[in-house]
């Protein structure tokens, strides 16, 4: 699912590091400090190759220090580009809550290899690699999928539906709230990023007198 999960899970005393607070910090300042930190490694706005792993250590670190899931953390730090997608949808997501794997028949891991692999793990696909928007075999596997389990989202919120899925598929116990909002917010996702529309540039007014006679 990326970068960032072969680090282990973060100590307390690495999330205090990974959000630049002290231990002794109050829970106003532990949550300016994760925003600050999201907005520092957004992917629209950091283009660097670490980004990724960065934000998800940040939203690690921001879950073990105020307690809150990751569902929770969409929803009560206003950490929401499925209302207003930051750019427009080129990477890809796969839910694999309804992935069947190998048993596909026709599996996006056939189709496009440089772009999916199936887990060791799960036994389902997953995208390893972004920035394919203009590939062909990639845009096959998505339009052709038999599940319709693959998705086109904006980096910001692939990172947030990764968190979000690799919650559900780590806990042993009913994860059915969690599994609704990942449905609910690929749906939310579809929806806006077929709104989306790049800013316009602004033109350039010129300061420079003209004599039209």
């Amino acid at each position: 699912m990326g970068k960032g999960r072969e680090d282990g899970p973060l100590s307390t005393s690495s999330a205090y590091a990974v959000l630049g607070v002290q231990p002794d910090c109050s829970p106003v300042e532990i949550k300016a400090a994760f925003r600050a930190k999201v907005k520092q490694f957004h992917p629209d706005v950091n283009r660097d190759e670490n980004s990724d792993a960065m934000i998800r250590r940040v939203i690690q670190a921001y879950q073990i220090l105020s307690s809150y899931t990751p569902s929770q953390i969409i929803e009560t730090e206003c950490l929401d580009p499925f209302d207003r997608p930051e750019c427009e949808a080129f990477d890809v997501f796969v839910n694999e809550l309804l992935c069947v794997g190998k048993a596909c028949s026709s599996s996006c891991v056939e189709r496009a290899p440089h772009a999916f692999r199936f887990d060791s793990s799960t036994g389902t696909a997953r995208a390893f690699s972004q920035g394919q928007e203009e590939d062909y075999q990639v845009q096959c596997a998505v339009g052709q999928c038999p599940r319709s389990c693959i998705h086109y989202v904006t980096p910001s919120q692939r990172i947030l539906l990764e968190e979000l899925l690799h919650s559900i598929l780590d806990v042993p116990y009913d994860t059915s709230a969690e599994a609704d909002l990942l449905f609910s917010l690929i749906t939310k996702a579809k929806f806006e990023n077929n709104r989306y529309q790049k800013p316009k540039k602004k033109t350039k007014s010129s300061t420079q007198h003209v004599d039209w006679f």
